[in-house]
């Protein structure tokens, strides 16, 4: 009988992916479900992207492992010119999803990973598929879900070694973002205690009023960045990531290198030469860009507030589109229906309602904690492109402007408020 490897037997499923799937079978069988669960982009890719990947669909000859170099160039001059980062082509890699180089840069550093919490549920298990030493930092509601510097240094220096801190922002699941200021304290943290950081910026370009700062600015030496099109370009089914590596960190990149040529060899050759187009920030893409970031603004600050009226502890978002809501104020309800877990708590909240939100167990956070992310990306995204690209001389974008596009995303939320109020 075949066997594997016992470290795997806690690895299930990625619990994103899961959702979307177990959602898509209960609307097959007939059932509403409002979709919080899963976290992807509502905006189709932009025309001019995919007039790209029709012009090269013929191309199919293997390119090199480290990517296409006129989309490396791509990627550097956006560096440069957006986020004010002096990068090289040369320390460009373009993978099969940011997620595939995070993994590969996890098992070819020698190292211990530092994972705050709540976190992206996909760190700890590449940590533990490739039996790599982690840690969890823990954050709180009352800090904005953000890294305590004091925590971080007691840290660092306990942690013997090596260390890898792995930093996402806006982040997944919070949707709140740092101050430069906050940056270059964490950046000099890890520069004076033998920490590389990981930057997880996939998000970045969705800041919601585009103030998005890389903390390779403070720690350049150090930081490593990855990105890529899933976010930002709605194209995460293109498949599409992005590393950037300091120079001085030369000899990752090549291991990288190394393994991705016996792994994926390179990603598709179309899907590169469309991305070129992604990167180059022309108008359309800056149009498209602002017209999204100002209606994820609308809709999750509407989210937030209509949650916070009801008692339920969340920030307004800073970035990306996901609340990392706190529902202890209703431990009383769950007591009441048996419900000790954040599993037990989403799993009832989809049978009585078909709204489907994540628990906060899957992001590092302790079971026992009403926590849960809702992804407010259940809407018409090209609808409400259109509709804002008619509003373009409003300063500002209000949710009575999408009133007519949220209906579903509204009812989604009004239910989970009714529900905890049900006696």
């Amino acid at each position: 009988m075949a066997t594997i490897q016992q470290h795997l037997d806690e690895i299930s499923r990625s619990p994103t992916l899961n959702i979307n799937e177990i959602s898509a079978d209960l609307e097959a069988k007939g059932k509403t479900v409002y979709k919080f669960g899963f976290g992807q982009s509502p905006f189709p890719v932009p025309d001019n992207v995919v007039d790209e990947l029709k012009k090269y669909a013929n191309e199919k000859s293997y390119l090199p492992v480290e990517g296409l170099y006129s989309l490396r160039e791509a990627v550097a001059n956006y560096y440069i010119n957006e986020e004010n980062i002096s990068i090289a082509p040369d320390n460009v890699l373009i993978g099969p999803g940011s997620k595939e180089l995070m993994f590969i840069l996890q098992m070819v550093l020698e190292c211990i990973t530092i994972i705050p919490s709540p976190s992206w549920v996909s760190y700890e298990p590449q940590s533990i598929i490739l039996k790599k030493q982690y840690s969890y930092l823990n954050t709180s509601f009352e800090n904005n879900w953000k890294i305590f510097p004091d925590l971080l240094l007691e840290r660092c220096k306990k942690t013997r070694g090596k260390k890898l801190l792995i930093l996402n922002y806006p982040g997944n699941p919070t949707g709140v973002s740092y101050s430069s200021s906050e940056l270059e304290i964490i950046a000099n943290i890890c520069r004076e205690n033998n920490t590389i950081i990981l930057s997880d910026e996939i998000y970045g370009r969705l800041h919601h009023t585009n103030n998005h700062q890389s903390i390779a600015k403070y720690f350049p030496e150090g930081t490593i960045i990855t990105s890529g099109l899933s976010k930002w370009c709605g194209a995460g089914g293109w498949r599409l990531g992005t590393m950037v590596i300091p120079k001085n960190l030369q000899l990752i990149q090549d291991s990288i290198a190394a393994v991705s040529s016996e792994t994926f060899s390179c990603v598709s050759s179309p899907v590169q030469y469309a991305a070129i187009t992604a990167f180059n920030n022309d108008k359309t893409i800056n149009d498209y860009l602002f017209h999204s970031r100002r209606i994820l603004r609308a809709i999750g600050n509407y989210c937030s507030k209509i949650l916070s009226a009801a008692g339920i502890k969340v920030h307004p978002p800073d970035g990306g589109f996901y609340l990392f809501a706190d529902f202890s104020n209703y431990k009383y309800f769950f007591n009441s229906k048996n419900i000790k877990t954040s599993n037990q708590f989403c799993s009832q909240l989809l049978k009585d309602t078909g709204v489907a939100l994540l628990p906060g167990s899957v992001f590092g956070r302790p079971k026992e904690e009403f926590t849960a992310r809702l992804a407010y990306v259940n809407f018409d995204g090209a609808e409400a492109l259109r509709t804002s690209e008619t509003l373009v001389d409003n300063n500002e974008l209000t949710i009575e402007d999408l009133i007519h596009i949220i209906k579903s995303l509204k009812s989604g939320i009004s239910l989970i408020v009714d529900w905890l109020k049900t006696n």
